[in-house]
């Protein structure tokens, strides 16, 4: 071992002596210098010392900016002190008028210095307080739904385009005190070539310069390395808040996709098992309704903390909003009652009466907020309105303080209809009646088969007494005659169609008897005496 180490040390003492030899005979090769004249080394100097100079004058650098106003700060501030003392000398001494004079142009500069004090009063007693400090970034977003995804970033964006700029802050003080340095230095060479020259004054305001610069680069890099760990600390914090974010949006979207995806069965269920179409479309509203109150529910539940605080704030404005918007609210329940209770379904022909005009039609949608209607071609648009076509707006409040009828309610897809007409007392009434009878039994028979079967589906539902689905006929006095009344059974959506149809038979029937008259409004007028009817013969007893 100790022959090993005796070895190591001679090789490695071998390796120095060749390397101070390669370096001796460097040395001897190379050729020295040459050393400039004094003269020519101090023009030098001078030159390079200007260019420095120059260079620092332009007043490029926020760094020489601050200084120079710090400095002009601390010579106001040195200058108002003598003009002070000044004043205070000169109104110790008797007045004269020269000394008044020169104590009033003494306050005006007295004034002049304190307004220029007042100005560079920001930079106190270190010229650097606003370079050294970090710039603020604003308030820390928190991240508590995804909109403030895009703020978070943009705050790393920024914090980290400010630390950019404070790195480039300390560059640009390192190039200046590289400068300042060279500055001093070269001071130091002109003083040495020429003893004479007076840059005693330049030299020790420049190493002040110097020094002043050196600590706030000092003070610059530990703040720097501060700034640096607060950024990353916050770059993470903002991370994780945008990773917890989107983790939780994720979930959100899968979530509402299993819910879509279960509606869309459920409408499939729907169509396959429920056959009748307007049905169907009450069945599918209601699914989508539940499926988008769900998805708003869940998005509510997700990104709100204090979900008692807004029940309770929804509560205070519950108030207040169902008194402003009570019909908004009143339409909103009738709806729910319209939808649970089944009483309207779409595709249902309903009569709604408002301000005493009556409407008639189909409803087309029933919303959130309203019943839409398509008005049809009916006996109450010939009879009274004499328009048909509209379409009209019904508001669902309105089933709480109007009457709506439904011509189609449930499974009863069929309406009694009735035509009345008039004949002579002398025409032969129980065949008018007969006649009216068959006619409306021939053209409702398909009704009447329809509206049997019907009326036996609704025993489940409600209380059926009357069930009688034959045509009716009553015969009843009118003022010029007899009326004949017929009612008969016919589809809801073509009363007046039917209606046309058996009126024109009941007429082409009556016209072809001989023994029916159909009656007018007629007057009988007398011209002679009255004969009066002899009483009756009496029986014989």
């Amino acid at each position: 071992m100790r022959g090993g180490r005796f070895l190591l040390a001679a090789l490695f003492f071998g390796i120095l002596t060749l390397n101070a030899a390669q370096n001796e005979e460097k040395a001897v090769d190379e050729p020295t210098a040459v050393e400039l004249p004094k003269e020519a080394q101090l023009d030098n100097a001078k030159d390079e010392l200007s260019k420095i100079q120059k260079e620092l004058s332009r007043g490029n650098s926020i760094w020489l900016k601050s200084y120079n106003s710090y400095m002009a700060y601390q010579e106001s501030r040195k200058s108002l002190r003598e003009v002070q003392n000044r004043i205070s000398k000169l109104e110790e001494r008797s007045p004269t008028v020269e000394r008044k004079l020169e104590i009033e142009a003494l306050q005006a500069k007295q004034k002049v210095l304190t307004d220029q004090i007042e100005l560079l009063k920001a930079q106190g007693t270190s010229p650097f307080v606003s370079l050294l400090k970090p710039d603020e970034a604003g308030e820390l977003p928190n991240i508590t739904n995804p909109f403030e995804i895009v703020t978070g970033l943009s705050y790393v964006k920024r914090i980290n385009g400010q630390y950019k700029d404070y790195v480039l802050r300390e560059e640009e003080l390192q190039e200046i005190i590289a400068l300042l340095e060279r500055q001093v230095a070269l001071y130091k060479d002109i003083m040495r070539l020429n003893p004479k020259g007076d840059y005693e004054v330049e030299l020790e305001a420049t190493m002040l310069q110097v020094e002043k610069f050196k600590l706030a680069l000092d003070t610059l890099i530990s703040t720097a390395d501060l700034y640096e760990k607060r950024i990353e600390s916050t770059e993470a914090k903002i991370n994780k808040e945008i990773k917890d974010q989107l983790y939780k949006l994720l979930n959100i979207g899968v979530i509402i996709v299993v819910l879509f995806g279960f509606s869309f069965l459920l409408k499939r269920i729907a169509k396959r098992y429920i056959t009748d179409n307007e049905r169907f479309y009450t069945a599918n509203k209601i699914v989508t309704f539940i499926n988008v109150t769900l998805i708003i529910l869940i998005f509510l539940f997700s990104y709100i903390d204090n979900v008692g605080y807004l029940a309770t704030v929804l509560g205070f404005a519950s108030a207040g909003l169902a008194i402003a918007m009570r019909d908004w609210f009143m339409s909103a329940l009738g709806w729910l009652v319209i939808i649970m209770g089944g009483a309207i379904h779409v595709g249902d022909r309903v009569r709604f009466e408002k301000d005493g005009m009556i409407y008639v039609g189909d409803v087309l949608d029933i919303s959130l907020q309203r019943i839409t209607l398509m008005e049809d071609v009916t006996l109450t648009t010939l009879e009274s309105n004499r328009r048909a076509g509209r379409i009209i707006f019904v508001p669902n409040n309105y089933i709480f303080t109007s009457m709506i009828a439904n011509y189609t309610h449930g499974a009863l897809k069929t309406v009694w209809d009735g035509i009345d007409i008039v004949i002579t007392f002398d025409s032969n009434h129980k065949k008018a009646a007969h006649l009216v009878k068959e006619i409306c039994r021939k053209y409702s028979k398909g009704y009447t088969d329809i509206t049997r079967k019907q009326l036996n589906r609704l025993r489940d539902r409600y209380s059926l007494k009357n069930s009688n689905v034959e045509p009716r006929v009553f015969t009843l006095i009118a003022p010029y005659g007899m009326k004949v009344s017929v009612w008969y059974l016919t589809n809801a959506y073509a009363t007046l169609t039917l209606r046309s149809t058996i009126s024109a038979d009941i007429i082409d029937a009556f016209n072809a008897e001989d023994d029916i008259t159909i009656a007018y409004p007629t007057q009988t007028f007398y011209t002679g005496p009255i004969a009066s009817k002899s009483p009756p013969p009496m029986e014989n007893q």
